[in-house]
């Protein structure tokens, strides 16, 4: 077995130079998500708990996107290896295509159910009301959150990871500002309140598609993809994508639905539970945004390596990578624990609600550590390893038959505290974590990924 530390510090260079910028845009995203929750929770728990549950279904979207996104990134990472820029251009060609169609499916969603969305995740009349305003001001959001952000994913592959940061860093203080203007309806503007929130994203999605596509689309070279590149042919390249990156797409879509079914649960909890949740997801995201760079790190840095044909040295990376999500893991529990009670006082909250947030932090702060080790690993050097369809089944398999069932039962069959409910229903992070070192282990992750001149010879 190999260490889970290596004396290489060229490995750990690279790594922390693709991971920090990264983790540094996710943690702005996450601010920007703390900010809208503080500002919309300042109006009051019922607009809190709408902007909190309409946001569940727009993550379903995001999900999709990130598998498309994900899936592109497995091949973007092997071909930026092999130097082969035909098969990456047709790689990005195919993925944006795929996003097109998944925003336009969303988006006739949104137009025609809105309130058959919202009732999937509560029966509060006021709640479901106030969630189709929202999602009704949300709908152009689609084409530009799943466009920049695959375009970001596939930046990232070929080591352009500053400007989604810089994209990022503005697009924070513009959806803030955006934000305190319409929902409080300030100098002048339109007091909104949830509405108001809506629009501020709108605001700040512009300006990112703008900004990374636009990049993308007119001025990168190393990927050298035009507009116009939409529309190549891809020739077989399909077989390959579909073999890499569709399970991948399956995988993080079939869990979107789970941990909507997650959602459905919280929702049927009550009020107070849905935004103390609400509250607890935004701390999540801000503890874990640095295990979420070095996932993606994971998933690079192996491509990378596969690609030059060193498998004996991925599989040596692998358990580095390992032994960096237990570190970060233990990191993230403790900044969890130091940040819990004033994030909960920061709110406008009940005390049944504080209580119910605060049982949820250490929760949290228990499972993050295994999420960190199993994240780096499936999100990362496994999947960067081209083993997607296992990873599709283990995945769901955790999730839907130990999850979802279990949290049902401890949350609305025999009522457990909000500590065991959370538990229950993210215990799949802990089995995926044990799977994770078994798979590490025996090698088999490490898959052959095929170039499109291989596929024309083969033909």
């Amino acid at each position: 077995m190999h260490s889970l530390f290596i004396k290489d510090k060229k490995f750990y260079k690279t790594v922390c130079s693709i991971a920090i910028p990264i983790a540094l845009q996710g943690l702005i995203t996450s601010g920007v998500n703390m900010m809208d929750t503080i500002m919309i929770g300042a109006v009051g728990e019922t607009e809190l708990s709408a902007v909190s549950l309409a946001n569940q279904f727009i993550n379903i979207f995001h999900i999709f996107c990130m598998g498309i996104g994900m899936g592109a990134s497995v091949l973007v990472a092997r071909y930026y290896g092999m130097k082969d820029q035909v098969s990456l251009k047709r790689t990005v060609a195919i993925m944006l295509r795929l996003c097109l169609g998944m925003s336009a499916l969303f988006c006739v969603l949104t137009i025609l159910f809105p309130r058959q969305i919202m009732c999937i995740y509560t029966v509060e009349e006021d709640i479901i009301v106030k969630g189709i305003e929202y999602l009704e001001w949300s709908v152009v959001t689609y084409f530009l959150l799943g466009l920049s952000l695959t375009c970001t994913i596939v930046l990232r592959n070929v080591e352009m990871v500053r400007i989604p940061l810089y994209t990022s860093i503005a697009a924070f203080f513009i959806n803030v500002g955006a934000n305190y203007l319409f929902i409080f309806g300030k100098f002048g503007c339109p007091r909104m309140e949830v509405a108001g929130a809506a629009v501020g994203t709108l605001i700040a999605r512009i300006f990112e598609f703008s900004m990374i596509c636009g990049y993308l689309f007119f001025k990168d070279k190393k990927i050298g993809f035009r507009l116009r590149d939409i529309f190549m042919s891809v020739g077989n390249l399909w077989k390959e994508y579909i073999r890499i990156s569709i399970p991948v797409l399956v995988s993080d879509g079939i869990l979107a639905l789970g941990n909507n079914s997650v959602a459905m649960v919280i929702g049927r909890l009550g009020e107070s539970f849905v935004a103390a949740n609400a509250v607890t997801a935004v701390t999540q995201q801000l503890s874990s945004v640095m295990i979420q760079g070095f996932s993606q790190a994971g998933a690079i840095v192996t491509g990378y390596t596969l690609g030059e044909g060193n498998r004996e040295k991925a599989h040596r990376q692998g358990y580095a990578f390992l032994g960096l999500g237990i570190v970060f893991g233990l990191i993230a529990a403790g900044i969890i624990m130091l940040i819990s009670e004033p994030m909960i006082t920061a709110y406008n909250l009940l005390p049944e609600t504080q209580e119910i947030a605060r049982q949820l932090m250490r929760s949290i702060s228990l499972i993050v550590v295994f999420q960190a080790a199993n994240s780096i690993m499936t999100k990362g050097v496994l999947r960067g390893g081209g083993d997607t369809k296992v990873l599709m089944i283990a995945d769901n398999v955790f999730l839907w038959v130990a999850s979802i069932p279990l949290g049902i039962l401890a949350g609305l069959v025999f009522g457990f505290p909000a500590f065991w409910i959370y538990f229950f229903l993210k215990i799949d992070q802990v089995l995926k974590a044990v799977w994770c070192v078994i798979r590490l282990r025996s090698g088999k992750w490490i898959k052959k990924i095929k170039s499109s001149q291989e596929y024309n010879a083969e033909v």
